[in-house]
């Protein structure tokens, strides 16, 4: 059958469902860059007007993977191959401790992760603060390192799921970003390229994320889950809370800095709660855990023995930082403020009145941070890995008139919108004592 570009523009602009044919035709001119970038902004208009169902968009996700390079691994332990996908939140640094503590407990972890664009921080610009880090590793070298040493964090190769670089590009200039099927393709598709047989999603819901309410949310993990289970993956969705910061640290430094003291024992209770939440996922359906819950406490456990800091300390070793740096930074004693770059000049942040921390405003402080470096207004802005915030008090803590609340690190002078933006994240209510810390879990979703 032959068919062109516009008849499937055409079709799909008519409310028309795709067969897998026509959707393979122009996810293949959309990886060759044989279609014209009008022509592509007119295919995301239409499926975003019109949408796509479960079989379209699993299809979709399929042929952006066929034309594509994919991970393969031996076959004596490609079963055991797993991974994870967050939506982006602030402070959401899960990723550094899950991935050797996954490897610590017999899993293989190729985690392929991306760079942070507006209030959204990215797991690549992070651990290149660490001096030598290597995100930018081939495929032969991704290999090498799962197998070698159980995991490695990198960025995507040109050459797997190009189809998703010219559509992502094309969504952010055309209005479709927030387009459910799309985003289904574009993280499946990046995911499924790996070769995974598990996959736990942290979909998150609230004011510092893109999806702002739990409706929207649930609806967007329940299509991931569906998606990535139509392609053969095992995969649980965890819902979670994203209007507070995760941990205590945000921005680039500071947050490798709380990651590795993550991985000595000394993580927060709401960092611990989510990284022990998906890795008891994935272990529970791989057979390592006989429960999620089991799964939970193995995590946990690996986080406080020093099993998950060695694998850390080997993935360094195979991302090519110095030896004698990854041996610095896993050794407890160190002052890792003396070891990665952090900004000099420091702000404290008072509290104007007694009471409990009703919020912590995560949206505003991630904006402020990205306007001083922290962050990318646009994709060709050059990351400050030295500015942060380290939080001394988190929701329900008791702040007394005074107390400082926060410090931040920075390099530019502030402005006064700075100030009141920062000033206004902390909301108090009256209040004695402190309350319980609440949990980020909303709900596990999984496939249906």
């Amino acid at each position: 059958m032959s068919f062109n570009i516009p008849s499937i523009i055409e079709s799909k602009r008519d409310g028309e469902v795709l067969t897998d044919t026509r959707i393979n035709f122009i996810v293949e001119q959309i990886a060759t860059k044989k279609i014209h970038p009008v022509q592509l902004g007119a295919f995301l208009m239409a499926v975003y007007l019109k949408g796509m169902d479960k079989a379209e968009t699993i299809s979709l996700t399929k042929a952006m993977i066929r034309h594509g390079e994919t991970l393969e691994w031996p076959q004596d332990w490609k079963h055991l191959v797993v991974d994870k996908h967050s939506t982006g939140g602030v402070g959401d640094k899960v990723s550094l401790p899950l991935a050797p503590v996954l490897a610590a407990l017999g899993l293989k972890v190729p985690m392929i992760s991306g760079r942070g664009l507006g209030f959204t921080g990215g797991t690549l610009d992070k651990l290149e603060s660490i001096p030598g880090f290597n995100v930018n590793l081939t495929t032969s070298q991704i290999c090498d390192a799962v197998e070698k040493v159980g995991c490695c964090i990198v960025g995507q190769t040109k050459e797997i799921v190009p189809a998703d670089k010219e559509m992502y590009a094309a969504r952010d200039v055309t209005a479709t970003v927030s387009c459910i099927p799309l985003i289904v393709g574009s993280i499946i598709g990046k995911k499924a390229a790996e070769h995974p047989t598990a996959l736990v999603l942290d979909v998150k819901c609230g004011s510092a994320t893109f999806m702002k309410n739990e409706k929207d949310a649930r609806e967007l993990a329940q299509w991931l889950a569906n998606t990535a289970n139509g392609l053969g993956i095992a995969t649980t969705a965890v819902l979670t809370k994203m209007d507070e910061p995760i941990g205590m640290m945000i921005g680039n430094s500071v947050e490798v800095i709380e990651s590795i003291q993550c991985l000595q024992g000394k993580a927060p209770k709401d960092l611990e709660e989510l990284i022990c939440t998906q890795g008891g996922n994935l272990l529970a359906s791989k057979g390592k855990a006989a429960t999620p819950e089991e799964g939970y406490n193995m995590v946990q456990q690996s986080l406080t023995n020093g099993k998950a800091l060695e694998k850390f300390h080997e993935m360094l070793l195979a991302q090519h930082v110095a030896p004698n740096v990854a041996k610095t930074l896993c050794d407890p004693t160190t002052d890792l403020w003396k070891v990665l770059p952090i900004e000099k000049l420091q702000m404290e942040l008072t509290a104007e009145s007694d009471g409990l921390v009703l919020s912590i405003n995560a949206l505003a402080i991630a904006n402020v941070l990205t306007e001083l470096g922290a962050g990318r207004l646009k994709p060709t802005d050059k990351v400050n890995h030295g500015v942060g915030m380290v939080l001394k008090t988190r929701k329900g803590g008791y702040l007394t008139k005074g107390q400082v609340w926060a410090v931040l690190y920075h390099a530019e002078a502030l402005d006064e919108n700075h100030f009141d933006a920062l000033k206004g994240a902390l909301k108090i209510e009256p209040g004695n004592g402190e309350k319980p810390i609440e949990s980020r879990i909303i709900d596990i979703i999984r496939p249906n």
